[in-house]
């Protein structure tokens, strides 16, 4: 069994000392949930990718935080944040790293162990093909929940957990990943990304979820030049690329028709993986019509003591954000001597080589070309014309500031 030193992230103020507080709490447990009452923002299910000049708005409310970062000089445009106290309440992992499937285990920390007070809101599908916000809404069911992350590393970090209740551990399927990338398309704002660890790729928690926030600058991977990939199908308007002259290698997946076929695409490729047990980091940006996909190998290295000690004294653990491009420092020393050199020695550390990478590319791609997606002309046998939406939309300008009016995100 490999095992490392870890500093986990808090996520949530009942991290610490939860165990044998029973249901008095109002948790987001099945001893509190069914017949409460939480916010509740329902989406209609999109049939097309938008476009820039019609990506939506939501009326979702965030939290807001201050940190310290800079972007570091040099080609890439790596961002450098000081998060101090990040690492300061340590929580020992649960679970094997070698691992990437682990069952549930109820007895380590989880979300249902969270309360309900750190729950922005409900995010569900509509059963109207109505999108709307109600500040309270019966739960009868599993919800999926927004919740805020207590321990932030950027404006409005928030955590999506795809049906609390049914405790599904850290595994992407298609019906979650689809629930993210319409949280990415709802949301409507290209700065912001929703990312996704697996276990053994620094997630820190056993329980489904995916992580979000904002940052207002392009994330230096988005900037990345990239190459078709050798997957000459464009079934489904899907199209793969593999990053070049970045420190990690990976693959983009775009889809130009539907968020089903795009998540299909995605989540075939995230499911070989996990299947192969080989850890994976996955960024969801451009309001979903975007995904990266990184295999990586950082903490079977470090576990093996190949990771430079220099790099290890940072504590940084490269996950999706890091990968991406955002280096969330928790030393003051290592942030003041920031350097590109350093970013990409870092990254170099968590990407497959050349050789490794060619072989997981391979198993990814026959997973996408085995995967069903729907034609052009089974998706206008399956379309349902969607209703004018009932708010203003949104003409994306990347190089605007972003600000807050009426509790939702939006450009000048």
């Amino acid at each position: 069994m490999l095992t490392i030193k870890r500093c986990p992230t808090i996520l949530s103020n009942y991290q610490e000392g939860s165990e044998g507080l029973g249901c008095g709490r109002n948790c987001l447990g099945q001893c509190c949930v069914p017949g409460s009452k939480l916010p509740l923002y329902t989406f209609k299910r999109r049939h097309t990718i938008a476009g820039e000049k019609d990506a939506e708005v939501a009326h979702i409310p965030f939290l807001e935080s201050v940190l310290l970062g800079e972007v570091i000089p040099g080609n890439y445009g790596f961002i450098a944040q000081l998060n101090e106290g990040r690492h300061l309440k340590k929580r020992p992992t649960e679970f094997r790293v070698d691992k990437v499937l682990q069952d549930f285990d109820p007895s380590k920390f989880n979300f249902t162990k969270v309360g309900q007070e750190e729950v922005l809101f409900r995010f569900e599908e509509s059963e109207e093909n109505k999108i709307q916000y109600l500040e309270k809404a019966l739960v009868l069911d599993s919800p999926n929940v927004i919740a805020i992350n207590v321990s932030p590393i950027e404006y409005g970090h928030v955590l999506l957990v795809p049906r609390v209740l049914d405790c599904l551990p850290q595994r992407i399927d298609h019906d979650s990943l689809l629930l993210a990338m319409h949280l990415a398309a709802e949301a409507g704002n290209p700065y912001f990304r929703l990312g996704y660890n697996s276990l053994g790729a620094f997630a820190t928690i056993n329980h489904l979820h995916f992580q979000a926030y904002y940052l207002a600058l392009p994330f230096p991977v988005e900037k990345a030049p990239t190459k078709r990939s050798p997957w000459k199908s464009e079934k489904g308007g899907i199209k793969i690329f593999e990053l070049c002259n970045y420190p990690v290698r990976g693959i983009v997946f775009e889809g130009r028709n539907t968020l089903d076929n795009l998540s299909l695409a995605v989540g075939n490729a995230c499911i070989c993986l996990q299947d192969n047990n080989i850890p994976y980091n996955v960024l969801i940006a451009d309001c979903g019509k975007r995904v990266f996909l990184f295999p990586q190998c950082y903490a079977e290295k470090q576990a093996l003591g190949e990771v430079d000690q220099e790099i290890l004294d940072t504590q940084v653990n490269p996950a999706v954000w890091e990968i991406s491009g955002h280096i969330v420092l928790k030393r003051k020393q290592d942030f003041d001597r920031a350097s590109e050199d350093y970013a990409c020695k870092l990254l170099a550390e968590v990407s497959l080589s050349e050789e490794r990478f060619e072989e997981v590319k391979d198993y990814i791609l026959e997973a996408v070309a085995t995967g069903e997606v729907q034609t052009k002309e089974e998706e206008r046998a399956d379309f349902v014309e969607d209703e004018v939406p009932d708010y203003d939309t949104l003409k994306i300008n990347h190089n605007a500031p972003m600000h807050m009016n009426e509790s939702r995100p939006i450009f000048p």
